[in-house]
């Protein structure tokens, strides 16, 4: 026998699931506390900085969609109250001719960053970059090399794009 819930029996399920979901937030946010950032960063190959943001976001996100179902991280990126946006470049842009050329040179091992410096020097007599200084900054800014000159997986994406580009098939 089918038993239809009155209003009375929709709010009730209703508080109970809100209950399950906020003891599920909970429970999320307490394992988030207690992952090493900086470890997991590490291996990721980027900034401690940039990994607490985006641990950040996917928690936020995972909590809005318990309250907001179908809502991606980038909505609820964009919506964030009291935050601002992610000022500077994106990790998704497109790289330049000079950035694509460091990211090639750097992932084949013809270039490195110069230890203690912001300068992209090469490993043997080769031919150096075009602007050596500047163009470190540039590539960490977008979270496309790691501190001491190694390609991010974003990195590598980013060569992928360039080098699409430059090859149509």
């Amino acid at each position: 026998m089918i038993r239809w819930m009155g209003a009375e029996d929709d709010e009730s399920l209703e508080a109970k699931l809100r209950a399950i979901a906020e003891e599920i937030g909970g429970s999320i946010e307490r394992a988030v506390e207690s992952l090493d950032l900086n470890e997991m960063a590490e291996r990721l190959g980027m900034t401690g900085e940039r990994a607490k943001e985006l641990a950040d976001l996917a928690g936020r996100w995972l909590s809005n969609q318990i309250q907001t179902p179908g809502a991606s991280p980038r909505d609820l990126s964009e919506a964030r109250e009291g935050s601002s946006r992610r000022d500077g470049p994106h990790p998704l842009d497109m790289p330049s001719e000079d950035q694509g050329l460091a990211l090639s040179a750097l992932d084949s091992g013809r270039w490195k960053v110069d230890p203690g410096t912001e300068e992209l020097v090469p490993i043997d007599s080769g031919p150096g970059p075009s602007q050596p200084i500047g163009l470190v900054g540039e590539l960490r800014a977008r979270d496309w090399i790691a501190s001491h000159g190694e390609l991010t997986l974003v990195g590598r994406d980013a060569l992928k794009r360039w080098l699409a580009r430059g090859n149509p098939s």
